[in-house]
C-alpha cells in the first residue's frame, strides 16, 4: 500500500496563522489601553487648552469602539478558526484604527497634515471589517453545532 501525501494546508487552516489569533487579541488590548491613555493626554496637552477637537473625540471613541472590535475578532479567530474572512475583518480593523484614529491623533497633536486624505479610507476600512466579519461568522468553520 503506497503512502499517499498530505494535501497543501489551505489559507485557512489555523494551521497555518497559529499566532494570528493571540496577535489581534494583544492588539486589541493595547489599542484600548492607549484609548484610555490618549484620553486621558488629550484632557492635559497644552495644544488643547482651548478644548478637545471634536475630531480628536471621535477618533478616540472610534477608537476604543473599533478596539473592542479587535478583540472580538481575535476571539472569533480563536473560537471559529482562521477562516479568510474573520482574517480579512481583522486586518480591516487595525487598518481602520491606524488610518482613522491614528492619522486624527497625528494631524491635531504634532500638526502633521500628510495623510489627511486617508482619514476617509480608515473608516471604510473599519465598515468593510465588521461586513467581513459578518461573513465570516456567518459562514461559520464548523466549528460550532447549531442549536436548533
Amino acid at each position: 500500500m503506497s503512502k499517499l501525501s498530505p494535501a497543501p494546508a489551505s489559507l485557512a487552516s489555523s494551521e497555518i496563522w497559529p499566532l494570528s489569533a493571540r496577535w489581534f487579541l494583544v492588539l486589541g488590548a493595547i489599542s484600548a489601553c492607549t484609548s484610555v491613555v490618549f484620553s486621558a493626554a488629550f484632557a492635559h496637552l497644552p495644544v488643547f487648552a482651548g478644548g478637545v477637537p471634536t475630531a480628536v473625540q471621535t477618533a478616540v471613541s472610534q477608537q476604543q469602539f473599533h478596539s473592542l472590535g479587535l478583540l472580538f475578532t481575535g476571539l472569533a479567530l480563536r473560537v471559529c478558526g482562521a477562516t479568510r474572512w474573520l482574517q480579512v475583518a481583522s486586518w480591516l480593523m487595525l487598518v481602520g484604527l491606524l488610518l482613522f484614529s491614528f492619522n486624527l491623533y497625528a494631524r491635531h497633536v504634532l500638526a502633521w497634515d500628510a495623510l489627511r486624505v486617508l482619514v476617509p479610507w480608515g473608516g471604510a476600512a473599519w465598515i468593510l471589517a465588521w461586513l467581513t466579519l459578518a461573513v465570516g461568522l456567518a459562514q461559520g468553520s464548523g466549528r460550532f453545532k447549531q442549536q436548533s
